[in-house]
């Protein structure tokens, strides 16, 4: 049997540039399913504006592509269609959303059979993390209208894609409430570690939120380089953070 902190590690990445509010709910998603006998992990997290496109482009025809501004993206009309959200309109894009897919006994495979019962409880593994996510704050994609996403959780504050490309945050009323709802789901069940939402603070002042998880802090780079003066460029081609100092050339 798995242990906790082994199911853990299996995500431990995808957890890296995800809002603070979802990398917290997504580490107490992973502890409260663990809980009920259900092995999770996080196939996608924070993903590219390029990456977005390659799965835009699957389904649709070079025409297609054309018609809506991505010349430069190869088509794959073999495909089937698993997105309707090009590149920047997907709360992927901005560390908002989350997949999964449920972790095998072995450590090793995954299952995305929705019927599946591994826990023997008779409740699908499935609609027992689909339960979990939503009692966190999570909305799921197996709700959406136009495309089904069962693996698929996300956090939107109430804002559009076009209003995040623009550069609006969720508040700090949002982003309170949020936290409040996690917390209330620790208090409910459980095995989720108190210490796990963390102040970060530059020069005493507070710039983040960050999540602690195996000893390692996860908050957004460009808060802390930005409160140090410093500048932030992200390659998505290369997938590289560029962090330049002050002064630096």
């Amino acid at each position: 049997m798995l242990t906790l902190d082994q199911v853990k590690l299996k995500s431990h990445k995808r957890l890296i540039g995800l809002h603070p509010v979802l990398a917290a709910a997504t580490v107490a998603l992973i502890e409260r399913c663990y809980a009920r006998g259900v092995n999770i992990v996080i196939t996608q997290g924070l993903r590219t504006i390029a990456e977005q496109n390659g799965l835009f482009a699957q389904g649709r025809t070079q025409a297609e592509l054309n018609k809506v501004g991505l010349s430069n993206v190869k088509a794959q009309p073999d495909k089937p269609k698993v997105t309707n959200a090009k590149g920047g309109t997907s709360y992927h894009n901005f560390g908002l959303a989350i997949d999964f897919a449920l972790l095998l006994s072995d450590g090793k495979q995954v299952s995305w059979d929705l019927k599946r019962d591994g826990d023997g409880d008779k409740v699908a593994d499935w609609t027992e993390v689909v339960q979990e996510a939503k009692a966190l704050g999570f909305e799921w994609g197996g709700d959406f209208v136009s495309i089904k996403d069962a693996p698929h959780f996300q956090m939107t504050f109430g804002l559009k894609t076009a209003q995040l490309r623009a550069g609006k945050e969720p508040t700090a009323a949002q982003v309170k409430a949020a936290y409040a709802k996690i917390d209330k789901c620790k208090g409910e069940a459980s095995e989720v570690k108190k210490d796990v939402i963390v102040r970060v603070l530059v020069d005493g002042k507070k710039v983040a939120d960050g999540v602690a998880d195996e000893g390692v802090t996860y908050t957004p780079a460009r808060a802390v380089a930005e409160a140090l003066g410093a500048t932030v460029d992200y390659d998505a081609k290369t997938k590289t953070m560029t962090i330049t100092s002050k002064g630096a050339k």
